[in-house]
C-alpha cells in the first residue's frame, strides 16, 4: 500500500462549473484522497494504490466526460 500522487492532462474543462463537474465524477470513488483540478485540464490526484489505480482514475474521468490527452509524440 502506497500513496501515489500524479498529474493527468484531460479534454473537456472549459470553465469553473466544468471543474466542479469534474469534482463530482470522482467524487466517492474509493481509495482517492484528494483531487484538484485546473482550467487547463491538468488533474492532480493523490491516492491509495491498494483501492485503486490510475486506469480506474482515467476510466472514471472519461466516462464523466473528462477524456484523458494523448500524450505527446516524439
Amino acid at each position: 500500500m502506497a500513496t501515489v500522487r500524479e498529474t493527468i492532462e484531460v479534454s473537456g474543462i472549459r470553465c469553473e462549473r466544468c471543474v466542479r463537474r469534474l469534482a463530482k465524477t470522482l467524487e466517492g470513488l474509493d481509495g482517492l484522497e484528494f483531487a484538484t483540478a485546473t482550467l487547463l485540464g491538468t488533474v492532480t490526484v493523490v491516492y491509495d494504490d491498494a483501492q485503486t489505480t490510475r486506469d480506474a482514475l482515467v476510466g472514471r474521468l472519461a466516462r464523466g466526460g473528462f477524456p484523458q490527452r494523448p500524450e505527446p509524440l516524439g
